[in-house]
């Protein structure tokens, strides 16, 4: 009896399995079909709303089924409600009662974020859709044929018109494509938006970016600061140190124009409108032989975008600046992008440019006068900047793209001082304008040809009137740097490109002063020529295990008629799925470098001065660097480790700011900086978090001086930062804090004091540090949907959130009231809250 039952379980199963088989061979039909063929076989009627059926498509019911078997299939497979009214007439509903389009999200498996211009298309049809900015689409049709999903950063997949005939609009989530050309380490470094790639270089996205402390908008110049090697010891982004070099030794590049001019605000704030960068790629080692003139860092900003995109513009304003931004759709194939910034310091003084004022003008002119008891006078400082971009760009054809790009950029300072019965006007102006023109054909799917034309000067002038003496100091600095540089592409094969190109510049520096009271007047024009050819190859395996870029920069210096040759290396293999070996290698020169007369030169606020290079007194700086590392990678967690060496030749003792017994000493050396660092961080579902240490050891030799060999004055022996970050929905939250080890002094011993000329006698140069730093930041931001088109972005952040008095710096002086030494310190922002609205529409 037992085995008869189980025979005719068995043979049941077998029956289903061979129906199931039989249903699956068949195609699926519009539900609509399926109703028609009912309603003939069985005289039946069906009411129903088109559009909330004509998303199914199912495999049609067996013919020999019953009408009641036939419904109850139906609302299996496509949980539709069928309601009997009368004996032959049945209505068919969604329980969910749809009145919406079909709709939906698509967002980073990875980071939440919305993916912007992913292609959604109906099967069958020539209907296709974009995403928006949030990764929202939305079709214009409702159909039962399958959704296919197209991003060339993303794994196509397919959505079913089910999925989204629900009552709010689904989220979809799609994995990133991480064996690419442009193959990352980790999509997301530090933060959403800046990821790591596999030739070294951290690459930013704003219009991704999501949240770091301190910070209501994605500057640039602060962001790279969080970088592990990374550092400014005296807060501002025009003194950025990467693996102990100084600012002017980082190559700055905005859309092929070289910087001269970085911050506004003389340092506090970057020069770089945050609304308009689109992709920024910074280089600590192993960068492009297409880039030269640096020793240390690569930051390359682009604005650029590879589509013609749709008219889009925001405003926003915050405590110290208001800015503006619009990208116009002028025609199918052109885009003509505006923005512009501009300080509100001038027009009302907030807390914000309270202690911003107080930070940046610390030991300056401005503020020695504050100290002077000798005249009894009062003194009003007046400041604002403004920065204005102008872009072009055009698709010819399929084949060709035009590109036009200026910028302008400027700081003005005015400062009064008046007595009972005189008054003097003295101003400092610091101004950066650049233009470039940009050409790039695409000859077929393997060659290309890019030509760039481009310029930038730069402006620094002060005059400095002193209302004792009515002597009147002025001062100027001027660069202007001119060239062209040509790119060709060859693709290969799909593992092997070469690259070739030829680049022009013709740099010229003016450096001119005047004294009225003696009179005294200098001015000194260098101009150098220098032409470069360039040679590069790139080679990844088809499994994208193995990438290698090996490149040659060859320089000619026409005035000293010279040869520099420069290898770059970018090497990186994956030893696992999880675990990848980096090797990078550069060699670099630089002829433009920043030099300090007097530190007070400039009124002491923006004190440096471009200079060329005159292959005597003042070298070409040359630069060689290696680093070996290692990147981690697993269920969320990201670790990088990187151990470098890195030497400069070819420093003149005035461009290191000197403020002890080597103050006026003009010689030449080098310095040399063994590194580590090191990068933890651990991705959750709302929340990451991340910590980095870095460690130097970095000694200058120079043999003129009496101590050969010491500390560098940009030393940081230890540094360690952490944050902690929260997203949900539009609500980002971050808190982090930054401590390093105090920056190298050099301490006096005794005072010596004669009649004509009393001076302090110093120990050993950087015998001593300052006090170790600590700061807490935080920062918090919100985005509110105000219509499709129209978001609010608000923001707000507090630096130095516990209000530490960290001492910066430290030089001494003679007191010549009492006959003593004194010392001078400069003390970090006082504790800053920000504020930042903005409308994009």
């Amino acid at each position: 009896m037992l085995k008869n039952r189980l025979a005719y379980s068995f043979f049941i199963f077998l029956f289903s399995v061979a129906q199931c088989l039989a249903q699956g061979e068949k195609k699926a039909i519009p539900l609509k079909n399926i109703l028609a063929q009912i309603t003939q076989q069985h005289e039946v009627k069906f009411s129903y709303i088109e559009d909330e059926i004509i998303v199914y498509a199912v495999v049609p019911p067996e013919k020999n089924w019953s009408l009641e078997q036939s419904i109850a299939y139906l609302k299996k497979e496509t949980k539709l409600q069928f309601k009997q009214i009368t004996q032959k007439y049945y209505t068919i509903f969604n329980d969910q009662k749809l009145d919406k389009p079909l709709c939906g999200f698509l967002l980073d498996v990875e980071t939440g974020k919305g993916i912007e211009n992913a292609l959604l298309k109906i099967d069958k049809t020539a209907i296709s859709v974009f995403t928006n900015e949030t990764g929202y689409f939305e079709l214009p049709k409702v159909s039962s044929d399958l959704i296919e999903v197209q991003h060339q950063s993303y794994q196509s997949f397919t959505i079913n018109p089910e999925d989204l005939n629900v009552v709010n609009c689904p989220k979809f989530k799609l994995q990133a494509i991480t064996q690419t050309l442009e193959e990352v380490v980790a999509q997301r470094y530090l933060a959403t938006g800046i990821s790591k790639k596999n030739d070294g270089s951290i690459e930013v996205k704003p219009k991704k970016f999501g949240i770091l402390p301190g910070l209501i908008e994605p500057d640039v110049l602060q962001t790279m600061q969080q970088v592990p090697g990374i550092i400014s010891i005296d807060e501002t982004i025009s003194n950025i140190n990467v693996r102990g070099g100084t600012h002017d030794q980082n190559l700055f590049l905005w859309n092929g124009i070289r910087m001269f001019q970085t911050g506004h605000f003389f340092g506090l704030i970057s020069a770089f409108n945050p609304s308009l960068a689109q992709t920024i790629s910074i280089t600590k080692n192993g960068s492009s032989a297409f880039f030269g003139e640096s020793v240390s860092s690569l930051v390359d900003i682009s604005s650029r975008t590879s589509t013609v995109e749709k008219t889009n513009s925001s405003i926003s304003t915050n405590l110290i600046s208001v800015e503006f931004y619009t990208k116009l759709k002028v025609s199918e194939k052109a885009n003509l992008t505006l923005s512009a910034r501009r300080s509100l310091t001038d027009i009302f003084q907030s807390p914000t440019y309270k202690n911003y004022s107080d930070r940046i003008f610390q030991n300056s002119v401005i503020t020695d006068l504050n100290n002077n008891e000798i005249v009894n006078y009062k003194s009003e400082v007046e400041f604002y900047f403004y920065d204005i971009t102008t872009q072009f760009q055009q698709k010819i054809g399929t084949k060709n793209e035009l590109n036009i790009d200026i910028i302008a950029i400027e700081n003005t300072l005015q400062f009064n001082q008046a007595s009972t019965d005189l008054n003097r006007n003295s101003q400092l102006e610091q101004e950066n304008f650049g233009a470039t023109i940009q050409w790039k054909t695409n000859w077929n799917a393997k060659h290309s040809t890019e030509f760039k034309g481009y310029f930038s000067s730069y402006d620094l002038n002060s005059s400095y009137k002193t209302l004792e003496s009515n002597q009147i100091l002025d001062q100027k600095n001027q660069v202007l740097d001119t060239g062209f540089q040509v790119r060709h592409s060859n693709t290969i094969s799909k593992q092997f490109t070469f690259n070739s190109g030829y680049q022009f510049n013709e740099t010229g520096v003016t450096n001119y002063d005047k004294v009225n009271l003696p009179l005294f007047s200098r001015t000194i024009t260098n101009v150098l020529l220098t032409h470069v050819g360039i040679a590069e190859g790139i080679f990844e395996t088809v499994n994208k295990k193995t990438f290698l870029k090996a490149g040659m920069r060859a320089n000619y210096f026409d005035k000293f008629d010279s040869f520099i040759l420069e290898p770059r290396l970018q090497f990186n293999q994956a030893l696992t799925s999880e675990l990848r070996f980096e090797i990078l290698g550069e060699q670099k020169s630089q002829t433009l470098s920043q030099i300090i007369d007097l530190q007070q030169d400039f009124l002491g606020v923006e004190k440096r001065r471009w200079t060329l290079a005159n292959n005597s007194t003042i070298p070409i700086q040359k630069s060689n660097q290696v680093s070996l590392g290692l990147s981690y990678k697993k269920n969320n967690w990201l670790l990088t480790l990187d151990n470098f060496y890195k030497k400069i030749t070819g420093i003149t003792s005035s461009s290191q700011g000197f403020q002890n017994q080597f103050e006026l000493e003009k010689t030449i050396g080098d310095y040399q900086v063994l590194g580590t660092e090191f990068l933890i961080q651990k991705s959750f579902n709302r929340f990451y978090t991340w910590m980095s240490y870095s460690y130097n050891d970095n000694k200058y030799d120079f043999e003129a001086l009496s101590s050969t060999t010491f500390p560098n004055n940009y030393a940081i022996t230890h540094a360690i930062s952490w944050a902690g970050i929260y997203e949900w929905n539009k609500l980002k939250l971050a808190l982090g804090t930054k401590w390093h080890s105090g920056r190298p002094i050099t301490t006096p011993t005794s005072f010596i004091v004669t009649e004509t000329n009393p001076n302090i006698v110093y120990n050993s140069p950087n015998n001593s540090r300052l006090k170790d730093y600590f700061q807490v930041n935080f920062s918090a931001s919100k985005d509110w949907k105000l219509s499709s088109k129209v978001t609010l972005q608000t923001a707000a952040s507090i630096l130095n959130l516990l209000n530490a008095k960290n001492s910066l710096n430290r030089f001494y002086r003679v007191n010549t009231t009492d006959n003593s030494v004194e010392s001078v310190d400069t003390y970090s922002l006082e504790m800053t809250p920000n504020f930042n609205v903005k409308l994009s529409f």
